[in-house]
């Protein structure tokens, strides 16, 4: 029999990446559209910060609707 090919640990390391990865790209969305209007700089990283912020919580409400959908995947499977 063939078992998964990744560890548990390496899943959880894989999607922490995933989780960083995607956090920092809205945040420098967020500063890139700053810079783009000409804004000063403490503008800039107040739009760093926000995107931040709105991409750990799309992410947060991702990851939920993820699991929710998958929960309700499976008790149908079940029956």
């Amino acid at each position: 029999m063939v078992g998964p090919s990744m560890t548990g640990e390496d899943r959880e390391e894989g999607m922490k990446r995933i989780q960083y990865t995607f956090v920092v790209m809205v945040a420098a969305s967020g500063a890139l559209v700053a810079l783009q209007a000409e804004a000063s700089l403490a503008v800039i990283g107040a739009a760093a910060v926000g995107g931040a912020v709105a991409g750990a919580l799309l992410w947060w409400y991702l990851v939920s609707t993820f699991r929710s959908s998958q929960r309700e995947t499976e008790a149908r499977s079940r029956r």
